[in-house]
């Protein structure tokens, strides 16, 4: 791409975004035989305000265009760049419901084809694969939006459904890798298309995604404040049925409240949280995946030595990490359990035991690579323990820390 015209690049993005001529000129402004002059190399473009508007309707990097290599992450991995954060950014920044209350809406795709891409896309990241989730994201975001403003009668409301849960596999996976924004922007989205999808519990799974934001740009308190708000709301009882999908969705609520007292040194409230989700566990009888969830009893103990880490009682975390069983820690998804070694890691480093915090980090790297790689928190703990290493460290660490790019 970076030997070919501006003119060409202009075509070949024009061309990805599947914009005929005469769309990307109405969008531009200009006539079709401007596009079409400026696309063989005939008109130059010498105006750098005319090359960013171009790059912002086609959405991508205006380095693109210029031929140039957008600043990228040197990990092994890919695990996300700035063009990707750029178009993730554009998708999100789209309005297509309210562009459809004035204009035709665009045309939908298919809500069984939305159905697999969904679902393909929460397996993606629950498999821990968060590079390729990335890269699939900005299409499948401009796809449900679509969906969303394209639907009406009854196929509105299944539209609605799977776009929050697009909003929150982006909230989920944008947090993890340090995007904390733009994790609330498409968290609080998600809150709002919930609504219109008429789904107390896709409302209630992402309020954990906007509180998990919340906590990460360093807000605990008032993420504590909301998730405990809404799980009083969802909470099993009255008129409220106890079917497995709420206990899930109520079960997280409690479970991320705790994560956001731990945050803030707030015990107590950690042991009371936690008891209200262990009740909810054991009413729900077994690990299971409603709402994309994971919740259950194993769940619930990898959250305990998590909390424990946040509380800084390292001991305890590591404790809590024997007692778990072992067949029913593997029974989890990779992301689940590589995160859990990720906090194991950080609870024998809070022990200044880097030895195996080092292993930690190999045995999640060998589950979930990008959970590792990827994660300024892994990167954190990585630095820690190359720092406090006497000596070289061990063959496979000094080689997982080249594959992050983490020196001493």
């Amino acid at each position: 791409m970076d030997e070919l015209p501006i003119g060409r690049r202009v075509a070949y993005w024009r061309g990805r975004r599947k914009m005929s001529q005469q769309v990307f000129a109405d969008r531009l402004g200009k006539s079709k035989s401007w596009v079409d002059k400026v696309e063989r190399g005939v008109r130059r473009l010498d105006k750098f305000s005319v090359l960013y508007e171009i790059a912002d309707i086609l959405q991508v990097d205006v380095q693109l265009l210029l031929g140039k290599d957008p600043e990228r992450r040197t990990d092994a991995l890919n695990c996300i760049d700035q063009v990707e954060v750029q178009e993730i950014r554009a998708a999100l920044e789209r309005y297509d419901s309210m562009s459809a209350y004035f204009d035709a809406a665009p045309y939908p795709p298919p809500l069984a084809d939305m159905r697999k891409a969904v679902n393909h896309a929460w397996l993606t990241y629950q498999y821990g694969r968060y590079g390729m989730l990335t890269r699939a994201l900005p299409k499948l975001l401009r796809d449900a939006q679509a969906g969303d403003a394209g639907y009406g009668g009854d196929q509105a409301r299944e539209a609605a459904h799977l776009l929050g849960q697009v909003y929150q596999i982006a909230s989920s996976v944008l947090r993890k890798l340090g995007e904390c924004d733009l994790a609330w922007l498409a968290a609080d989205r998600s809150m709002a298309v919930a609504q219109r999808a008429d789904d107390q519990l896709l409302a209630g799974i992402a309020t954990t995604r906007v509180c998990n934001a919340l906590v990460a740009m360093g807000r605990a308190r008032p993420a504590l404040e909301l998730n405990v708000n809404i799980a009083n709301r969802l909470a099993p009882g009255g008129d409220n049925d106890a079917s497995p999908g709420r206990l899930s969705v109520y079960g997280m609520l409690l479970l991320q409240g705790a994560m956001a007292a731990a945050r803030i040194g707030d015990s107590a409230t950690v042991d009371d949280l936690f008891t209200g989700a262990q009740e909810a566990a054991v009413l729900l009888g077994g690990d299971q995946n409603h709402y994309w969830t994971s919740f259950g009893p194993t769940n619930l103990e990898l959250h305990r030595a998590a909390a424990a880490v946040e509380l800084g009682d390292g001991g305890r975390a590591v404790e809590l990490h024997h007692r778990i069983s072992e067949p029913a820690f593997n029974a989890l998804l990779p992301e689940r359990r590589a995160h859990h070694l990720l906090d194991i890691a950080r609870g024998y480093a809070q022990l200044g035991d880097v030895a195996n915090a080092g292993e930690m980090l190999l045995r999640g790297d060998r589950l979930a690579p990008s959970e590792i790689r990827c994660r300024p928190i892994a990167h954190e703990v990585m630095s820690d323990v190359l720092r406090r290493t006497r000596g070289a460290p061990p063959p496979p660490v000094a080689e997982l820390a080249e594959h992050m790019g983490v020196g001493v």
